[in-house]
C-alpha cells in the first residue's frame, strides 16, 4: 500500500510492549556510569574554579538519573 507522496504505509501497529527486565536495568547501569561522569566533571570544575561546568555537569548528572530512573519504573 502507498500514499500518493510515495511513502509506505505501515501494516500495523508497533509492539507496545514494555522492555524485558534484564534490558531495563542494563540500561539503568548506563545511565549511572554516565551519571558518574557528569558527576565527576562537575565536582572538578567546581574545584577548578568553573561554576558555570560545574551547575552543567550537576545538571547533566541529575537528568540522566531522572531518565534512568524511568527507564526502570516505566519500561
Amino acid at each position: 500500500m502507498s500514499e500518493e507522496d510515495g511513502r509506505e504505509q505501515p501494516d500495523r501497529a508497533p509492539d507496545r510492549r514494555p522492555r524485558p527486565l534484564i534490558e531495563r536495568v542494563g540500561m539503568a547501569l548506563i545511565a549511572v556510569v554516565l551519571a558518574a561522569m557528569f558527576a565527576f566533571v562537575a565536582v572538578a570544575a567546581f574545584q577548578g574554579g568553573e561554576p558555570f561546568l560545574g551547575v552543567m555537569g550537576a545538571i547533566g548528572c541529575l537528568m540522566v538519573l531522572w531518565v534512568g530512573g524511568l527507564t526502570l519504573i516505566r519500561g
